[in-house]
This record gives C-alpha cells, sequence and structure tokens, in this order.
C-alpha cells in the first residue's frame, strides 16, 4: 500500500521532488530496508525487488566463496548470489520451518556465508544463532533491549559497526548478522569453545543446565541434515 501511494501516476511534480530528496537521505534509506525485509518477512513478495536494489554490491557478486570451512565443490547459483549446497539446503529448512520467503532469506544467509568464511566459524552455526534468537524477525527487539536477527545489544557492540552503517543499523539485517556474527566469533575465543561461546553470547554463561547451548547446537544439527539430504538428493 505505501509504495503504491507513493508511486501513484497522478503525483505532482513537486511531490516527486521532495521524495527523491527524502529517499536520498540516509534515515529513509535505513528504513527502507527494514520495512523491505519486513515486507517478505510478512510475505508480500512486492517489495522484493525493492529490496534487492539495497543490497551491497558485494552481496550481489556471482564469484564463487572459496573456503576450507564450506563444501565449494557442490555450490550453487541461486538469484546471483552463490551459496555452498548445505547453506541451500538450511535455507529451504528455513524457507518452510520459520514461513519466511526464499527472496527475504537469501541475502541473510549471503551475508552469514560471507561473515563465515571471514571470522572462520560455521555460518550454520550463525544461522541457527537467527533462528533461536529472533526467529528470523528483523525487528524483534528484547525487554533488555537486544535488537534485530541477532539480538545484539547496541550499546555493547557500536564498535563493530561498519563506517557505513546507517540509521538504525542493529535492524539493519544484513548489518546484524556482520555484527552479531563478530560477537559470537569473540565469544567463542573468549570462553576456548564453540558451547561456552553460545552460553556467554547469550549472557548466560553461568547457567549449569547449558540450555541455551543445547537449543542452538540442536537447531544447528537441524540445519546440517537438511544440507545433507539437498546434497544426497
Amino acid at each position: 500500500m505505501f509504495t503504491t501511494t507513493l508511486f501513484h501516476p497522478v503525483m505532482s511534480r513537486w511531490t516527486s521532488t521532495v521524495i527523491t530528496l527524502i529517499q536520498n537521505a540516509l534515515m529513509v534509506s535505513g528504513l527502507l530496508v527494514i520495512i523491505g525485509l519486513f515486507g517478505l518477512y510478512q510475505g508480500h513478495s512486492g517489495f522484493v525487488e525493492g529490496f534487492k536494489s539495497l543490497l551491497p554490491k558485494h552481496l550481489m557478486q556471482t564469484e564463487a566463496l572459496a573456503s576450507e570451512a564450506f563444501d565449494d565443490e557442490s555450490a550453487v547459483e541461486g538469484n546471483s548470489v552463490k551459496l555452498s549446497a548445505s547453506m541451500r539446503g538450511a535455507l529451504s529448512y528455513v524457507s518452510k520451518r520459520y514461513r519466511v520467503s526464499n527472496d527475504a532469506l537469501l541475502p541473510i544467509f549471503a551475508t552469514a556465508q560471507e561473515a563465515g568464511r571471514e571470522l572462520r566459524i560455521d555460518p550454520l552455526l550463525i544461522i541457527a544463532v537467527i533462528g533461536v534468537e529472533s526467529g528470523f524477525n528483523p525487528l524483534s527487539q528484547s525487554v533488555v533491549g537486544a535488537q534485530g536477527l541477532m539480538q545484539v545489544m547496541p550499546r555493547f557492540h557500536k564498535d563493530k559497526l561498519p563506517s557505513d552503517a546507517g540509521a538504525l543499523p542493529f535492524f539493519d539485517p544484513l548489518t546484524n548478522v556482520q555484527v552479531g556474527a563478530k560477537v559470537l566469533k569473540e565469544s567463542i575465543t573468549r570462553n576456548g569453545g564453540v558451547e561456552n561461546g553460545l552460553q556467554q553470547f547469550a549472557g548466560a554463561i553461568n547457567d549449569p543446565d547449558r540450555r541455551y547451548s543445547t537449543k542452538v547446537l540442536a537447531e544447528l544439527q537441524r540445519l546440517e541434515q537438511a544440507g545433507q539430504r539437498l546434497r544426497s538428493a
């Protein structure tokens, strides 16, 4: 409805000019990303093309990702972004489980794959954390202020934001994954392993039952199984 109203054929020239100026503003650009993905999350496919046009160029490249942590020999291309077979299988599983369109998930998975390669952590672990933390709702916010897909705490992690981060950066799904992956990597390194790192990431390092890490690792196992099913099909 918002897009239809903005671009109605009978809009006056001055309205078009004002809209153009507003769209060039940093704050509105950030909000457009959020609105676009949220629309996709709700199943409105009309947001797809507008959202893709806002993606960073490096995420739309078609060259293969090469790293020991990925099964590159079975990498496949989808919508100009190449995902490994395991990530492609996981994407299909997530789309069905969380009822989010493939088009909305693709840039998130591409960002997780790239972050995993750069930080040397399993990208499926990043996806598992997103599932547990927010259920792939980019507008999620906890009662203590954690925001976005990976529920990052802004007051602790502003130093990890990229230099070109826009307004409301932690609600920008791609920025949130980039920052959240760095936080996760730090937690794993600082605490000597994935399980303790996950507990630290959740602020539950002293939980003797390890409930958070158990939940994330169970989700990771389901993602891995989905990838294996695709590879064996």
